[in-house]
């Protein structure tokens, strides 16, 4: 899809059993057939769904990152327990034991913890209501095509390139758009969705090895360290 611009690849279920397919693949079925799509008669289209990124937050054994009183688990974290290859299966485990870990620590220390005092409340003079919310809803879609086009699992330079430009451009008209309106939910999410795309396409245009479930086309000859173990 890459090489091609394709949109698309299509999957071909024409030559399966009706039945069979009803019984094992219900949910696909009805949701094919909700936007027009017979398995038994059309090819379905399909794409894959990218890991932008498996672990970054840093946290200690109770799942606590370096800001105080803020905890992480799952597949944000770099616990150390899963190496370079994140197994979907160690994950879960790897979250299970932390939320618990979490909860615990959360149990026997939150009665100590107060809050901040002297808090100044939001000062919202100067900005207006949104009068289009298109121009959030739209960024959101661009960021959306951004990330899947240009940051997927398979990577290069140029793309990883073109990816921080319109980052950029992205975070230029949000920027504007906050200091100029009043806060919104949608904003607020806009804003914090374009900052992890930034960081996560930086990080990945500094990598000049291919590890764990990211490949680099640009660096074909590191390895990653389950190829290694194999040969």
């Amino acid at each position: 899809m890459k090489i091609s611009g394709e949109e698309c690849m299509y999957l071909d279920c024409r030559h399966l059993d009706k039945e069979a397919f009803l019984a094992h693949f219900p949910t696909i079925y009805d949701k094919c057939v909700s936007i027009g799509i017979d398995p038994m008669k059309d090819m379905i289209p399909v794409v894959p769904a990218c890991h932008y990124m498996c672990g970054g937050i840093r946290v200690d054994e109770m799942g606590r990152s370096s800001i105080q009183h803020l905890y992480a688990c799952g597949e944000c974290t770099c616990t150390g327990l899963h190496g370079a290859n994140r197994l979907a299966s160690n994950s879960l485990l790897e979250a299970l034991v932390f939320a618990y870990r979490i909860g615990a620590d959360v149990v026997a220390t939150i009665d100590k913890r107060s809050h901040k005092q002297g808090i100044p409340k939001w000062n919202a003079s100067g900005t207006t209501d949104p009068k289009e919310m298109v121009l959030i809803t739209q960024s959101v879609k661009e960021l959306k095509e951004i990330m899947s086009s240009y940051v997927g699992i398979v990577r290069s330079n140029v793309r990883l390139k073109r990816a921080i430009d319109r980052l950029e451009l992205l975070y230029r008209e949000t920027e504007a758009l906050y200091n100029s309106t009043t806060l919104s939910p949608q904003l607020c999410e806009l804003r914090n969705l374009i900052t992890i795309g930034y960081l996560i396409t930086r990080s990945a245009a500094m990598r000049r090895e291919s590890r764990g479930l990211h490949f680099t086309t640009d660096y074909p000859d590191k390895l990653n360290f389950l190829q290694q173990s194999i040969l």
